[in-house]
């Protein structure tokens, strides 16, 4: 097993009382929590949403319509971007960034990034995704923040030689974990997080998570405190 993680996104109240190496929360939660992790020895992620719009953010009214394309199933209020205009995303990312780095975050999510596969409403394609999330990568590291991917395993083996850790949802109940092994073997960690809601075999999850070398832990789907890990 790797490094053990919690992975909370939901409301700004963290409950820092978790034991874990690694916390990936919310870019807005307060700076007190941060602190404490830190204070504990603990990493932090911040996380973001690079791939879509979120009308819940405080930022909501910089991003131009043209970006804002079909409603993301299953999640109120939140759109798909068109990431192929990365000149008019860049500076509402790079402010996220900046704050990210100036709250003392060690690392960034940048969630959504598979976006290609999805029916966004934008023609887009596997190399408008690639060129995006090399473009995330390097404004990233420019600000002294590892980076990791999340899902979008097809490019795995391209942006392992690049990003910093991997984050991934329902690999093991959709059989795709295996995948996400070049970051293992890469001695960078792959962080996994199966979801209640899919009812899938836990165990048998765990299993494979140790036979991989992933951190893997069960959670609600909406990322509150809750949390099971593999033993």
């Amino acid at each position: 097993m790797g490094l053990s993680w919690q992975y909370q996104i939901s409301g700004l109240e963290l409950d820092t009382s978790v034991e874990a190496d690694v916390f990936d929360m919310d870019l807005y939660v307060d700076q007190a929590a941060i602190e404490a992790l830190h204070a504990q020895g603990s990493k932090v992620i911040c996380y973001i949403s690079v791939g879509s719009y979120e009308d819940w953010r405080p930022d909501a009214a910089e991003f131009p319509p043209e970006l804002l394309g079909k409603d993301y199933e299953g999640w109120t209020g939140e759109k798909w971007l068109d990431i192929r205009q990365i000149d008019k995303l860049a500076p509402i990312l790079r402010a996220r960034l900046d704050l990210c780095a100036s709250k003392g975050f060690d690392a960034v999510e940048a969630d959504n990034l598979e976006s290609y596969p999805n029916d966004t409403g934008f023609p887009l394609t596997y190399d408008d995704q690639l060129r995006f999330a090399l473009w995330l990568a390097e404004e990233a590291h420019a600000r002294g923040l590892a980076i990791g991917q999340k899902n979008a395993p097809d490019q795995a083996q391209e942006l392992a030689q690049i990003f910093d850790f991997a984050i991934i949802e329902d690999a093991f109940y959709y059989e795709w974990a295996d995948a996400m092994t070049v970051y293992i073997e890469a001695g960078k960690p792959v962080f996994a997080v199966e979801y209640l809601d899919m009812r899938g075999d836990f165990v048998r999850s765990c299993q494979e998570s140790r036979e991989l070398r992933f951190s893997t832990i069960l959670k609600n789907r909406e990322l509150d405190a809750w949390l099971q890990t593999c033993r």
